[in-house]
């Protein structure tokens, strides 16, 4: 079993293991891993790993290092779990390895959890596999679609609900930092279908072209324009840079227009995350699992997995406007392109999709 390893308190170091295959044990799935998505999110696991919890989905056998959680398509190969037959196919949270075990539980024909020991109290989003066969999201034509953007449009589209459905001062307008992202594109891509809510990308110079040319974004300001920023209304300030200097001269460019801060990613992982005193309401860490689940009881689970769905559905033919899957396969190619997003020399245009 290969097994892509990063060190913990380095980011930049990594290694590949290679380990015997034990025997599978009663009770347990083994699956292998297909091809999944890398992108900034992942970065922001690794960032917050020891914080939320996120080394402990796929731990190491030296602590020190940690297998960082991807969204991807894994098979089937043995099962020795009631309801979980070899050659299924499943959607979900996966390692950056060749093979893995699940544990499943509460198995439907639709889906099943991993119940081992080591992934209990951690968030059910994380933990459960969806089975391709029974998934009506799922779309043969939109696989690349669905590793790259299914759970950023997730959190794009709970953060609109957020601002705009379940919150009070409504904003008319959302600025919106890191506005080349995938998440941020899947918010503006929401705010957008509501057509009375104006988004305002922030982006670096470099990326200003492609953030405007997206038609996601009514402007496109740049980090070095902030301190002259303007906006419409009450406003909302979304951050996926995790930069709080950012924010303090964004709440004080806004001022008294500013209604909510939501802290999201942290697209610049390196930078001072040494909290900033600024005016305005205070920043909200904004938790999809946590989130989800208090929208779930409030709407109904069915309800809000058909609104979610119904909007995903849309959005995948719409990202191939900005975004072109780039598939890239062996453990040197990995190595390169974990390399390449902690750098941030992915171009926004390319969703790399990777496989052993």
């Amino acid at each position: 079993m290969a097994d892509f390893l990063i060190r913990r308190g380095n980011l930049r170091d990594t290694s590949w293991t290679h380990t015997p295959l034990p025997a599978l044990a009663e009770g347990k799935a083994r699956l292998k891993v297909d091809a999944f998505a890398l992108t900034a999110n992942n970065v922001t696991y690794a960032s917050f790993g020891e914080a939320m919890g996120y080394w402990n989905f796929f731990p190491a056998a030296d602590p020190a290092f940690g297998r960082v959680p991807v969204w991807g398509f894994a098979t089937v190969t043995e099962s020795k779990a009631d309801g979980v037959a070899p050659g299924a196919r499943v959607y979900g949270y996966l390692p950056i390895s060749d093979e893995f075990d699940i544990q499943p539980v509460r198995v439907s024909q639709t889906s099943c959890m991993d119940g081992a020991a080591h992934r209990q109290g951690l968030a059910p989003i994380y933990n459960t596999y969806i089975f391709n066969a029974a998934d009506p999201s799922y779309n043969p034509a939109f696989e690349a679609q669905q590793m790259l953007f299914r759970p950023l449009f997730t959190t794009g589209w709970m953060i609109d609900d957020c601002l705009m459905e379940a919150g009070t001062d409504i904003p008319e307008t959302v600025v919106i930092s890191s506005a080349s992202s995938k998440t941020a594109l899947a918010l503006a891509h929401c705010l957008k279908q509501r057509g009375a809510v104006e988004a305002i990308g922030l982006t670096s110079p470099a990326n200003k072209a492609y953030v405007e040319a997206s038609g996601l974004y009514a402007r496109t300001v740049t980090y070095d324009e902030v301190d002259r920023l303007h906006a419409r209304g009450l406003t909302a300030y979304v951050d996926f840079v995790g930069r709080p200097a950012l924010t303090a001269d964004i709440h004080h460019a806004l001022k008294d227009r500013l209604v909510r801060s939501l802290v999201i990613g942290v697209t610049d992982w390196e930078g001072n995350r040494a909290p900033v005193e600024a005016p305005g309401p205070q920043p909200e860490f904004f938790f999809v699992p946590t989130y989800a689940a208090a929208r779930a009881k409030a709407l109904g689970a069915d309800e809000l997995n058909a609104r979610t769905s119904k909007a995903l559905a849309g959005f995948y033919a719409a990202s191939e406007k900005y975004l072109t899957p780039s598939h890239l396969q062996g453990q040197s190619a990995i190595e390169t392109a974990w390399q390449d997003t902690l750098a941030a020399r992915v171009a926004p245009s390319t969703g790399l999709i990777l496989s052993l």
